[in-house]
């Protein structure tokens, strides 16, 4: 499993899995899922039990562990992991999935 830091380090091709497994872990820990247990990418995150507050939490973590700034609009109108992924790896990270102009 790939680390934040280390994301960069991976073959493009692995990047996007790679950044879904770190957003994935990060909100196992923060509704107490074992790492035995499978994150749902489709799921709310508040049908999932995430209070707006926790939410938050996440939002700061998540800004520090990736070195980036997420909205708070994304987290709460699109709030499921598959979109989170996409709105990062699309708009907040897009030089890390782009490929390079040849």
């Amino acid at each position: 499993m790939a680390d934040s830091d280390d994301i960069h380090l991976l073959p493009r091709s692995e990047r996007r899995e790679a950044l879904a497994e770190i957003l994935s872990r990060e909100f196992k820990a923060c509704l107490l899922m074992t790492e035995e247990e499978e994150f749902p990418p489709e799921e709310n995150f508040f049908d999932l039990g995430l209070t707006s507050l926790r939410v938050m939490e996440l939002k700061q973590r998540l800004e520090s562990l990736l070195n980036c700034e997420i909205s708070s609009n994304v987290l709460f109108n699109s709030p499921n992991l598959a979109r989170l992924t996409e709105h990062l790896a699309t708009d907040v990270l897009p030089g890390l999935f782009d490929e390079p102009a040849r």
